[in-house]
């Protein structure tokens, strides 16, 4: 790791911090500054001075003001945290925070992790690559730049992706997919790449990725603070109306089934944080993702719908003639679809069931008009 060069203070930073310095009461018992390892109090009228590096006693406000120079990073990250980002206690501080690996008082000390920021700090969320970067236009006030990317593309050169900066251009590309279907869902894995945000402030960057990953950030914030009210299965499925009334119906078996189906990272993004019930877990595993998911969305509300209704048929026993590998080619068939992956199979590929030709063989063998030929069978 490369030692960061401290660059000068700005002056607005070097004004912000005397003028905070002074203006805090006087006989207030708490420090005037405490911040990442800056501190600065007063102990018997006198100033002090502290970092983990050093401590200056007995400073006037004179002495204080030449010393900054010498504090020079612990300074300027005072200054982006309180001045340009602000928002204590939001989700968007928060964020921006944990995009430099900033969140509890044991992390890096502010000189080590400006060196990490000369070089980039690289996190994930979701199918975004995010860097966090010092601003070479701002280091006097400890400003950062953010970039986005798909981490599909993290090892591709700038240039060669189409360069974006305002957040609301993400609109557009999370529409639809590599083969230009709608993505009703989007924290789905099919996030397109080819794009890059750049340069982005604070502000756009959390936008951005707000964008991307709709209500995301927050969720996360308030699971991090034990915050998160998590909506389960049959409270919402309870307070459905109109034609989703029926969703309540579905038996809670097949609530595995709708988990196993919609709610698995090959399919979400989101780690399911919701249950049947509070007491009443799915064995079903909620997932890996960073960011949690705390209710049933529109789209398994939707599916539930209709795999309430076709759970309300009664199970019958069917007579109908096929051979073991034909019976084997059905599962195949089933999986391939199930997993998306019908567009993999290369026409050539008759040794896969789910092979274009071996299921259109299957068809004029076994089926009349779009149905199999088979009998029920009364016991």
């Amino acid at each position: 790791m490369a030692e960061h060069e401290s660059s000068p203070l700005a002056q607005a930073t070097r004004d912000a911090f005397l003028e905070t310095v002074e203006t805090t009461d006087s006989d207030a018992e708490s420090p005037r500054i405490d911040f990442d390892g800056l501190l600065v109090e007063v102990d018997d009228g006198a100033y002090v001075l502290e970092t983990p590096e050093g401590v200056h006693r007995g400073l006037a406000l004179e002495d204080l003001e030449r010393s900054l120079e010498t504090v020079a990073p612990y300074v300027s990250n005072w200054y982006f945290w309180s001045h340009i980002v602000g928002g204590e206690g939001t989700a968007r501080r928060a964020f921006l925070r944990w995009c430099e690996g900033t969140s509890s008082a044991d992390d890096e000390a502010v000189p080590a992790r400006y060196a990490n920021l000369e070089d980039g700090i690289v996190r994930q969320w979701g199918q975004l690559q995010l860097t966090t970067r010092l601003d070479a236009d701002g280091q006097g006030r400890g400003a950062r730049q953010y970039e986005i990317r798909h981490v599909d593309d993290a090892a591709v050169d700038l240039e060669a992706l189409e360069t974006h900066r305002d957040p609301y251009d993400a609109r557009e590309i999370v529409t639809e997919d590599a083969d230009g279907r709608y993505r009703p869902l989007k924290t789905a894995p099919t996030l397109v790449g080819g794009w890059v945000f750049e340069g982005l402030s604070s502000a756009d960057f959390v936008e951005t990725v707000r964008t991307v990953y709709p209500a995301t950030v927050e969720n996360w914030h308030r699971e991090q603070h034990d915050e998160l009210d998590v909506d389960h299965w049959l409270e919402a499925a309870e307070r459905q109306t109109g034609i989703y009334d029926v969703v309540d119906e579905l038996p809670r078996e097949a609530l595995e089934w709708v988990t196993e189906a919609c709610c698995v990272d090959s399919q979400c993004l989101k780690r399911r944080e919701w249950h049947y019930t509070e007491d009443d877990h799915l064995e079903v595993d909620g997932g890996d993702g960073t960011f949690p998911c705390r209710e049933p969305c529109s789209l398994v509300i939707a599916a539930a719908r209709k795999w309430a209704i076709l759970e309300s048929e009664e199970e019958k026993t069917w007579h109908l003639e096929l051979t073991t590998s034909e019976l084997n080619q059905l599962a195949e068939i089933v999986d391939a679809v199930a997993d998306d992956r019908t567009d993999q199979i290369r026409e050539a590929d008759v040794y896969d069931g789910a092979n274009r030709y071996r299921a259109r063989y299957l068809r004029a063998k076994r089926m009349d008009e779009g149905s199999l030929r088979a009998e029920s069978h009364e016991e």
